[in-house]
């Protein structure tokens, strides 16, 4: 178990975000029937927005009791992170504590589990990296509303989401706090066996309204204190007891409690209270304050799956996994919760290969890029589909080599579907190739036209009328063919003398072009082994057996050819 505290040398986190304005969102809703919903769009306006998105991420969350201030401490939180956590970050002493909604009182404020829309960027100490910061409030458990399935699922969502997990009691560390975490441990467990990776980092014990200070001083040094005496392990306890507190350690990274005083009787009651700090006792002022800096120092604590540091884009995958094991009327067994941690660890590596798959293809065929030959764009998708494997298989994996497999299966099957799309894009950018009806119908109006006029010279004016009558055939087809594009109108027409146009290109003038530069290959003696063979094999072929053709004639001899 270890608790490290913060000390005013170490407290250095540099801020790179500038205040801003926001308000909570609900990310779980809880319904009627105590069903547990993800609301995704909601969450993925907070994890893809433009400051965050891909960036590694530190989730906040409190969780506890309901009507123990978990709101009312977030929004201390909030303060900090909005002013820059510079040296006066608390504020005026008439100024209302605003942000995650709270009130006095003795009915529940808070349900299912919200996020603050605007996320924050903190920069790393030892790497200067930028880290988005996310804040998390929870619904209070044991109101007389919520099963204790609906408390133990969001205490649960809430400590496997978070990086820095807040368990908010009061006045007190009682047997019947830990005994909550006892899913956790029989998770953890497996989960060690199956990574070898802790799997939860940082959970801190907040005793609100500490009212033994003579005994454990307020802060970190009385609260290591008395979790130590709290973890003290015994001959005379029970095993179940013991078991606990040694699988405690064991899955977390650090483990540590926090002693804050009592914030004074008017903020408890006072219907009035709006969180000024002149009605706040003077010691919870200074307590506070040392404990949400301390949570940012002396470096972010950020998320960590499987001994990986995670991104936003992967945190939502996460998210989806969780909210369906917790979907079921009875909470998952331990053995459920790691199979859903391993495939969305697996998802996620899915994810990032396939978003740097689709950033890399974006800069070359994009929708601002100038169109690429297609074999180019062949060439290019090959490198980069190979680069996106390697980036899956890099993210260390959970639940084996099988599942593994699967996932890496369905991204070559989604990166297939894409470069489909990119390359209908990438033709769409071919002038030419829209263009290729009309210049194919001009073709064959210019060709007729010389053939008639030379057939005239030679006195064979008889035939000259076949190719007038082609000409203005093709004349007709062709302002046919314009109206309609233009227009809109009569697609079935359009898309005839588009057909036609298809098949005088290909037929006759690309295959005419094809022997020509066949013959001429012929004259100039090109003998390459295997060369010649392919070209005439080329020169009979269709369009696509060609230029899969034409590209490996060109891996053979080591030649660059445009067609």
């Amino acid at each position: 178990m270890s608790g490290r505290i913060p000390t005013e040398e170490t407290m250095n986190t540099s801020f790179s975000s500038q205040p801003g304005s926001g308000q909570p969102i609900q990310i779980i809703d809880i319904t009627e029937d105590h069903k547990f919903k993800l609301n995704e769009d909601n969450l993925q306006q907070i994890l893809n927005h433009p400051k965050v998105k891909l960036k590694k991420v530190s989730i906040i969350s409190v969780a506890g009791a309901f009507r123990k201030g978990k709101s009312f401490l977030l929004d201390f939180f909030l303060r900090y992170l909005n002013r820059n956590g510079r040296e006066d970050w608390l504020g005026g002493e008439d100024e209302p504590l605003t942000g995650f909604h709270w009130k006095g009182g003795s009915e529940r404020d808070t349900t299912g589990i919200l996020m603050w829309s605007e996320p924050f960027i903190l920069r790393r100490n030892d790497t200067k990296e930028e880290i988005a910061v996310l804040l998390m409030d929870t619904q209070g458990a044991f109101d007389s509303q919520s099963t204790v399935k609906d408390c133990a699922t969001v205490f649960a969502l809430s400590l496997m989401i978070s990086s820095i997990h807040v368990y908010n009691i009061t006045q007190n560390l009682q047997e019947d706090d830990l005994q909550h975490l006892h899913l956790f441990t029989e998770y953890g467990k497996i989960a060690l066996e199956d990574s070898h990776e802790t799997p939860f980092q940082r959970l801190t014990f907040l005793i609100r309204d500490w009212s033994f200070p003579y005994e454990y001083n307020y802060g970190y040094d009385g609260g290591q204190a008395l979790l130590d005496k709290r973890f003290q392990i015994n001959s005379k306890q029970h095993q179940e007891l013991t078991e606990l507190r040694v699988n405690l350690k064991k899955c977390f990274n650090t483990l540590n409690c926090y002693l804050m005083p009592h914030p004074g009787l008017r903020v408890c009651t006072s219907p009035q209270f709006d969180g000024k700090l002149r009605d706040i006792e003077q010691d919870f002022k200074i307590y506070v304050k040392k404990f949400v800096e301390a949570q940012f120092q002396p470096n972010l604590t950020v998320k960590q799956i499987n001994g990986r540091e995670i991104t936003t884009l992967e945190l939502l995958e996460y998210f989806r996994a969780y909210c369906r094991i917790f979907e079921a009327d009875e909470l998952p067994e331990p053995k459920s919760m790691l199979l859903a941690t391993s495939e969305a660890n697996n998802l996620a590596a899915k994810a990032i290969a396939k978003e740097f798959y689709m950033n890399a293809m974006e800069q070359h065929c994009g929708g601002d890029r100038p169109y690429m030959h297609p074999q180019h764009l062949q060439a290019t998708n090959v490198q980069i589909r190979e680069e996106a494997v390697k980036k899956f298989d890099s993210v260390p994996k959970m639940g084996g080599e099988s599942l593994s497999q699967k996932y890496l299966d369905e991204l070559k099957e989604e990166m297939d579907d894409l470069y489909d799309t990119y390359v209908k894009h990438n033709d769409s950018k071919n002038i030419f190739a829209f263009s290729r009806t009309a210049t194919s119908l001009i073709a064959v109006m210019v060709l007729t036209y010389i053939m008639s006029g030379l057939l005239e010279w030679f006195w064979l004016g008889s035939f000259s009328f076949l190719f007038n009558f082609v000409f203005w055939a093709c004349f007709f087809l062709l302002g046919a063919w314009i109206y309609v594009k233009y227009s809109g109108e009569y697609k079935e027409i359009g898309e005839y003398i588009d057909g036609l146009a298809d098949i005088l290109w290909r037929r006759v003038i690309k295959s005419n072009f094809r022997k020509k530069f066949y013959l001429k290959l012929n004259k100039k003696n090109f003998f390459i082994p295997g060369l010649s063979a392919n070209l005439r094999a080329v020169c009979s072929a269709r369009h696509s057996g060609y230029a899969k053709l034409c590209s490996n004639s060109r891996r053979t001899v080591g030649l660059k050819w445009t067609w």
